[in-house]
């Protein structure tokens, strides 16, 4: 039997399955022995629960790096917020006992998280309900289950893998991880990737047993239950092959991304975070294409100031040595609600006030974003703005105007700044895609974002289960709007990327090569591999495999034949 899920870290792992039970953390036994009792007995389980945590988060460093440990470190940071900590002890003003201070506080700000359809926000609610249940177990006296007593050739299978257990864990002995929730970037999956465990998550556990024998395959994303001898025997085989593959791409860490013919090309990687920024620095990223600093802005009651802003975006700059960094403006609405901005509900939020178009509307709050940034380019001048959801070149040159005022203001204080920031746009609907030419004129640099592109250009709702089949960036519309981007870029002399995920999709880069893309920006985690696979083209080839597959008329007959053409290289 054969489960699918998602693919969160790459391997194959062979095991037995051992199902984690979640913990009894059932309070309602429990009577608040009063307000000050019940607030210290708060007081003493988040002492205790930053003390395990920090020697959690200084075990994972030993073992696997300091990035990692981060996110240990993040709870912390979480768990000490004034504003979480207040709710809590209004909580027990009200009556409660600490135990239900914490359920209810932990569990509203992990709905909130949950409700946002973005991965890296939904890792959050993961981490809010790590610490609602280790503080619930720390209040009643509980203790989880042991997962560094795990047997060796394990395969982990738990509802939710957090990562307090993730950091529990024994490589040695753990095969694989398999979850019934989770996603790619989920900070439990970000810690299987780092131990290099395969993990699949995302699957319906109800079939599966304790001692059952699974194989997992993280990049395809199945789990096989009980598999016959000719199926093991077929994946140890891959897995074999896999571990040989892994070796052979070391060979392209810290080398200079080239094709066959030895053209030149800058691999920059995706962040979100300064840990973000740690890992691709680590990875030989090339620079930072894609810095979504929306993220400075969630999981706090209220904007960051310059000050805070300056001091991210001066680390991340100072961090990559010179290497250039592409800081997206913030890019709230759609799937991104700031509960703090009290944003009004829209029915269609996709296609409503978000991105440029709210950042325009409250100057306010923008202008803190772009004085910071061009503080922080001060020093290595390295930093690069970059506008998003832009559809009209009015947009553009509102930003510029804004940006000037702000220059104009940091000269008066007598503040660095740096006075020649290049201001580019990302491509990311119909309409810049149509008029590209227009907004080449405008704009210092252009960066490719499929993952909108995609479902503007197709009207498909990415994350709508029913039309997900549809969602392909390899219809003949979006690789049209990617060769016209291109072509307006090429022909203005400006240079020109891609930080959408379709950047590090081997079947593609044939076409980017041709089109003439400048920059591919990806994961940090697919640098090494998409930089093998660029090195693997000829120009002259690559230009033979857009055309056919720019001539066919359908976006299965080019998946098709990109596949095949690309299994050779």
């Amino acid at each position: 039997m054969t489960l699918h899920g998602i693919g969160a870290s790459s391997g194959i792992g062979i095991g037995r399955a051992v199902c984690i039970q979640e913990q009894d953390l059932d309070y309602s036994a429990v009577v608040s022995a009063g307000k000050e009792k019940e607030k210290a007995r708060l007081q003493k389980a988040i002492e205790a629960f930053q003390a395990r945590t920090q020697s959690m988060a200084d075990d994972i460093k030993a073992r696997v790096g300091e990035k990692e440990s981060e996110i240990l470190t993040g709870q912390i940071m979480m768990l000490n917020d004034p504003f979480m900590l207040s709710q809590m002890n209004d909580s027990i003003d009200a009556g409660n006992c600490a135990e239900a201070a914490v359920d209810a506080v932990c569990s509203l700000y992990a709905d909130m998280f949950a409700g946002v359809d973005d991965e890296l926000m939904r890792q959050r609610a993961t981490d809010v309900r790590d610490i609602r249940t280790r503080m619930l177990g720390i209040l009643l006296g509980r203790t989880g289950t042991d997962v560094s007593a795990l047997p060796p050739g394990t395969v982990l299978v738990a509802h939710d893998l957090t990562p307090s257990m993730t950091v529990g864990l024994k490589k040695e002995n753990i095969a694989g991880i398999l979850t019934g929730t989770g996603g790619k970037t989920s900070h439990s999956a970000i810690l299987a990737r780092a131990l290099e465990l395969p993990a699949v998550l995302s699957v319906d556990l109800g079939r599966v047993r304790d001692g059952d024998r699974v194989i997992l395959d993280g990049d395809s994303g199945e789990a096989i239950l009980s598999p016959d001898e000719r199926t093991l025997e077929a994946y140890r085989a891959k897995r074999t092959e896999q571990l040989k593959q892994r070796e052979l791409l070391e060979a392209y860490r810290g080398k200079p991304t080239v094709d066959a013919d030895g053209n030149a090309y800058q691999l920059y990687a995706n962040i979100g975070s300064l840990a973000d920024a740690e890992a691709a620095a680590a990875s030989s990223a090339e620079g930072i294409g894609l810095f979504r600093t929306e993220f400075l802005f969630m999981d706090r009651p209220a904007l960051p100031s310059e000050e805070e802003q300056y001091e991210v975006y001066r680390q991340v700059s100072s961090l990559m040595q010179g290497k250039e960094v592409i800081i997206r403006t913030l890019d709230i609405g759609g799937d991104k609600d700031i509960a703090y901005l009290s944003m009004d509900k829209e029915e269609n939020p996709f296609l409503g006030h978000r991105a440029i178009r709210y950042c325009l509307d409250r100057p306010d709050l923008f202008r803190v974003q772009l004085r910071a940034l061009l503080r922080a380019g001060a020093q290595h001048r390295n930093i690069k703005v970059m506008l998003p959801l832009v559809t009209s070149v009015d947009e553009v040159r509102a930003a510029k105007v804004l940006l000037s005022e702000c220059k104009a203001e940091l000269e008066a204080e007598g503040k660095a700044y740096d006075g020649q920031i290049a201001l580019g746009v990302m491509m990311e609907t119909p309409a810049a895609a149509l008029t590209a030419d227009l907004f080449a004129q405008e704009a210092d640099f252009f960066s490719i974002g499929t993952n909108d592109l995609t479902q503007y250009v197709l009207a498909v709702d990415r994350g709508n289960a029913k039309v997900e089949k549809l969602y392909t960036p390899l219809h003949p519309a979006v690789l049209r709007s990617i060769q016209n981007i291109i072509t307006a870029a090429k022909t203005a002399g400006i240079p020109v990327g891609m930080c959408g995920e379709a950047a590090a999709d081997p079947c593609l880069i044939p076409l980017l090569l041709s089109f003439g893309l400048d920059e591919f920006s990806v994961s940090p985690s697919a640098v090494l591999a998409t930089r093998r696979h660029i090195s693997t083209w000829h120009k002259e080839a690559a230009g033979h495999v857009a055309a056919e597959a720019m001539s066919l008329s359908g976006s299965a007959g080019i998946g098709g034949y990109l596949k095949a053409a690309s299994s050779g290289h």
